[in-house]
């Protein structure tokens, strides 16, 4: 199985101006989900369609999948 990568979600923010205060200030999502993206952790619906919302963009233009390359024995 794979991972959800948020590079593209980081890079369109850094592009738009997004900082983390301005999140934290305006309440977009949470702190802990701010630290979830950092580490590429699972988010809710809720938090990406708050960023798409902000950015004015599709869950595609942030989301990527990520297969894992590694086989399990």
């Amino acid at each position: 199985m794979g991972n959800i990568s948020y590079k593209k979600l980081r890079k369109k923010m850094a592009e738009q101006g997004l900082t983390t205060y301005k999140i934290r200030k305006e309440k977009i999502i949470s702190e802990s989900t701010l630290q979830r993206i950092r580490t590429d952790g699972t988010i809710t619906t809720d938090a990406i369609a708050s960023l798409c919302e902000v950015l004015n963009c599709q869950p595609g233009d942030i989301l990527e999948y990520v297969k894992n390359t590694t086989r399990p024995f």
